[in-house]
């Protein structure tokens, strides 16, 4: 076979060489041990929470080392590509924090090793292409891609079908071999016929045979040869994953692949094609599905359709961006809780991140245990960020409330400061839709009587307490004074004012200052749990709060 005349046929207008290629993308200039990742998604949907692990790996990764972190759009399959899906995906990875030094950005490309968008490569992946078959690992067929998907689907559903593997084996090695056979006699006919050509790579494995790799997750493992030629191009010139993956790392300097454990049967393919095109191949780090807990207490991989799995889930939901990548941090490395109990006021960005403590088996996702995180977080926020948060949550997916907040920012701000500070910070919320809740209370427009006081409360004590409080409130009071003359109705209706003596001779009350206190609560916040009752007041103002008691009474009259 006549190679050169062969790659001449099959590319006659591609006339730079890899050479060319190595001398405009040069090894990069970088500290000695620094990490240059990227996070390569396809735009074909939303951003999935899965996607959010190994983009967090390899930001740390690269940052930590004083690499590089990269994005690399994947979006060679047209047929699957969501419209705005690219853009969508980069601004949400911005609002959870990870950034990126170079890649695609929205409106173009950042950085020297670009571009950073497959479908913009074509020219040089044809380089390359063109190099494999010149030196004899490429070979084409003239076949359309409906044709060679319809292969592809019958082998599938023969698999399905549990027949003798064997026979399935032997068929598809002479099918392969065929494809093989051609004549440069026949490849001119083809082309001179207008025929578009797909793009194999010759596989050169042998199945029963392994290759020793070292996962940097996983481990040493053994995988089987790639005994079975690959697709490298489409018949639209297009290459699939496979082939541009190994030109691409190659290129863009890549040193470390971070990706999920569905990729590991393509290994043997990649670093197949990486020693065919000359290339050290990177070091792959192949992460563990994640895991959902089941009702029933088994597992389940964790799905597109489940709850939390779409990151647009989260800024719905009004998660703060901070307590998602913590949560992230807890479940990447099993010693990052440890280590922000000693450090907390550190960010964690400050964490050393190891490799060596991530999951092989799979991490277990848990929406209570994000919950927890983020109302954790949250409550070390100063009350300017908590607004500032809760504001810019509002403003998409709440217009009335943003009004309000930005009627009133300073009633907003010391709604917020309630129990924030000192040792023991209240943790009544962890999203900010939460807090919209949290704070339903303190405006009119949207309190509402949540809670109902028990039966076996007297309604006429109910209404006595009511009258006693609303005709000795005074705003001026301090919290002593206040809490005294609650104390004083205690009394006169027969109620413990002091709680110990209610303990230990609860025969002798009718009840407790905690239930009168329960009855105004009620009355002024419409719940028989809220924040401190006497800030809540002097927020609130003493004519709404005289409004609202006199607005109970005719409830329960």
């Amino acid at each position: 076979m006549d190679y050169n005349k062969l790659a001449e046929l099959l590319f006659p207008d591609v006339h730079e060489t890899p050479e060319d290629m190595e001398k405009k993308y040069p090894p990069r200039n970088l500290p000695e041990g620094a990490k240059v990742t990227r996070f390569a998604p396809s735009p074909t949907g939303f951003v999935h929470f899965g996607g959010l692990f190994p983009a967090t790996v390899g930001e740390r990764l690269a940052h930590q080392s004083g690499g590089v972190f990269y994005l690399r759009i994947e979006d060679t399959d047209a047929k699957r590509e969501v419209e705005g899906a690219a853009d969508a995906l980069i601004k949400t990875l911005a609002h959870y924090g990870v950034h990126f030094d170079e890649g695609a950005i929205t409106g173009g490309d950042k950085g020297d090793y670009g571009p950073y968008r497959q479908s913009s490569r074509a020219d040089i992946y044809h380089i390359y292409a063109k190099k494999l078959v010149l030196d004899g690992r490429a070979y084409p067929v003239f076949s359309t891609d409906e044709q060679l998907d319809a292969i592809k689907a019958a082998d599938k559903k023969t698999e399905l079908k549990n027949t003798d593997w064997e026979k399935e084996a032997e068929a598809r090695h002479e099918a392969m071999l065929k494809r093989r056979e051609f004549t440069i006699e026949q490849v001119e006919k083809e082309l001179a016929a207008g025929h578009a050509f797909a793009l194999f790579a010759i596989a050169d494995g042998d199945p029963s045979k392994r290759i020793k790799v070292t996962d940097l997750i996983r481990g040493d493992l053994e995988i089987p040869e790639c005994d079975e030629d690959v697709v490298l191009l489409k018949s639209d010139g297009i290459p699939t994953y496979h082939f541009a993956h190994a030109v691409d790392d190659h290129l863009m300097r890549t040193t470390h692949v971070i990706r999920g454990e569905e990729w590991l049967p393509s290994l043997a393919t990649h670093l197949m094609l990486f020693r065919y095109l000359g290339f050290k191949a990177p070091k792959y780090m192949h992460i563990a599905q994640l895991m959902k807990l089941c009702e029933d207490g088994s597992k389940k991989k964790l799905s597109k359709r489940d709850m939390g799995a779409n990151m647009d889930d989260y800024k719905r939901l009004g998660y703060a961006p901070e307590c998602v990548i913590e949560y992230v941090m807890t479940l990447l490395n099993s010693n990052y809780e440890e280590w922000h109990a000693q450090n907390p006021d550190k960010a964690y960005t400050d964490f050393p991140f190891n490799i060596k403590k991530m999951s092989n088996s799979g991490c277990l996702f848990d929406m209570e245990k994000l919950g927890d995180v983020s109302r954790n977080v949250i409550s070390k926020f100063t009350a300017d960020e908590v607004y500032n948060g809760l504001l810019e949550w509002a403003d998409e997916f709440d217009a009335d409330f943003a009004s309000r907040l930005k009627a009133a920012p300073d009633r907003a701000k010391a709604v917020i400061s309630i129990g924030r500070g000192g040792k023991k910070p209240r943790k009544d919320y962890g999203t900010w839709l939460e807090l919209r809740d949290y704070m339903a209370l303190f405006y009119d427009e949207t309190f509402r009587i949540i809670d109902a006081l028990p039966d076996n409360f007297n309604k006429n004590d109910i209404i006595k307490t009511l009258d006693a409080f609303a005709a000795s409130y005074d705003h001026t009071d301090d919290q002593n004074v206040w809490f005294g003359k609650i104390k004083d109705i205690a009394s006169s209706l027969g109620y413990a004012a002091d709680m110990k003596e209610y303990k230990q001779t609860p025969e002798k009350f009718a009840g407790s200052v905690a239930d009168i206190s329960s009855f105004i609560r009620v009355a002024v916040t419409g719940r028989l749990n809220s924040p401190d009752l006497y800030t809540v007041m002097n927020i609130l103002g003493k004519d709404c709060v005289i409004r609202r008691i006199n607005e109970f009474k005719e409830t329960i009259a």
